[in-house]
């Protein structure tokens, strides 16, 4: 079973922290949009989740672009061609930080935070995968 979430737990935030190497990390985002924007304070909106989620986007680039964060790939998710699973996903997005610990400073940045809004408005679920060295697909030569 799959459990879709917004925000780490504590203890994803510290086991992710102690596997820090000082490298560069890959994030895999799966995101799975609200039909329409829901805003924790209650305000109307007529914005699709994924043009609420564009706004963090915007927001994220502005942010965290200058910090050494970029995205590597973003676009829709079609569908399964291998294996079956819960739900469908809407998006895949691949982001490279250049390090573990610019990822974590980057959830205690005050613009960051307000962007967040609208992060939590669009998303009815999200899975994040870290990825970092440790498989090569080729054998060494």
């Amino acid at each position: 079973m799959t459990t879709n979430s917004l925000q780490p737990t504590g203890d994803q935030v510290r086991a992710f922290r102690d596997r820090a190497t000082g490298e560069p990390v890959q994030m895999l985002n799966l995101l799975k949009f609200r039909a329409i924007a829901s805003y924790a304070d209650g305000r109307e909106t007529s914005l699709t989740g994924e043009e609420a989620y564009s706004l963090y986007g915007k927001a994220f680039e502005e942010i965290m672009g200058p910090r050494g964060a970029r995205v590597i790939y973003a676009g829709a998710v079609r569908g399964f061609l291998i294996g079956e699973g819960e739900g469908s996903w809407d998006a895949a997005m691949l982001v490279e930080y250049p390090s573990t610990q610019v990822m974590l400073d980057m959830w205690r940045i005050p613009a960051y935070q307000e962007a967040q809004k609208h992060r939590e408005a669009g998303l009815e679920g999200q899975l994040l995968l870290e990825c970092g060295p440790g498989f090569s697909f080729s054998p060494p030569v």
